[in-house]
This record gives C-alpha cells, structure tokens and sequence, in this order.
C-alpha cells in the first residue's frame, strides 16, 4: 500500500487528516512546537487504543509526526 492509501485509509476509518493526528499529538505532549518527544511504540500504542488502527496505520502517522513522511509523500 503507498502512503498517500495508508493516509486515505486513516481518514476513512477515523475521521481525521494529518493535521488532526498532528494536533492531537501535540494535546497529548507527544510532540512540542511540533517536535516528536515520544518513542514509536508510545505513539502506536495510543492510535491503537484511540482509533483501533493497525499496526502499520499506526506507524504511518508516527511518519509524519516524525517528520519521515508529510502529505505528498507516495
């Protein structure tokens, strides 16, 4: 799957865009001036709980909020 159907798939399922996810983050503290201040497995830890993602999903949005990946990345 590209990132751009992870990223469709996400909003699919949750309702929510990066920039959701990104806010969302940084309300929680897993970010700072959107700087990530937690572990990957924090973070996919939470979208599993919160949003019922997959492991993968989850890792996805830890992409972004780490700054691996952003909305136009294939």
């Amino acid at each position: 799957m590209s990132f751009q159907g992870y990223l469709k798939t996400i909003k699919e399922k949750t309702g929510k865009s990066p920039a959701d996810f990104r806010q969302l983050a940084e309300e929680k503290g897993f970010t700072s001036g959107g700087e990530l201040q937690a572990k990957a497995g924090d973070i996919t830890n939470w979208l599993k709980a919160d949003y019922d993602l997959g492991h993968g999903h989850a890792m996805a949005i830890y992409a972004l909020l780490k700054g691996i990946k952003n909305e136009d990345s294939v």
